[in-house]
């Protein structure tokens, strides 16, 4: 049997904000649509399933993003998820530059939550809390071989 990763699901408050949040570290929105009706009630198994979605991808094609936003049933708010809490919790992102990126994240209100670190002169990598509370780790590789 094969598999592969297709996307991973990001339920948000504000759709327009996820994607410019997204779209400036660097992702592209490669579709958007409105879902609804039988088909998505069964899919996702709820009633009266309506949402707004975007489908982004990331420069070397490699990763999705599904971000999507409730308008029926009305999406729940919960608190932030913390990086100990069991299931699934965050995004992780390489990239070339991670105080550019932290800059960018920055413009959106979405600060680190502790510092940035170094991971056996390896990495810098921290997480910070992007729309919707969502937490994202950012990432750069240090040593290059």
């Amino acid at each position: 049997m094969g598999i592969r990763l297709e996307n991973v699901g990001i339920a948000v408050r504000d759709l327009e904000a996820a994607i410019s949040f997204f779209t400036d570290l660097g992702l592209t929105v490669i579709g958007r649509d409105t879902v609804s009706g039988e088909w998505t009630d069964t899919a996702v198994g709820l009633d009266g399933n309506h949402a707004h979605i975007a489908m982004l991808q990331t420069p070397d094609g490699q990763g999705r993003l599904e971000l999507f936003e409730y308008v029926h049933p009305e999406a729940i708010e919960t608190e932030p998820t913390r990086p100990n809490e069991i299931g699934m919790h965050r995004v992780a992102f390489s990239v070339d530059d991670i105080d550019k990126a932290l800059e960018t994240a920055a413009k959106h209100g979405c600060l680190p939550l502790r510092g940035v670190a170094t991971y056996q002169d390896v990495y810098k990598l921290t997480y910070l809390r992007g729309p919707s509370g969502i937490l994202v780790m950012l990432a750069e590789e240090l040593k290059k071989d």
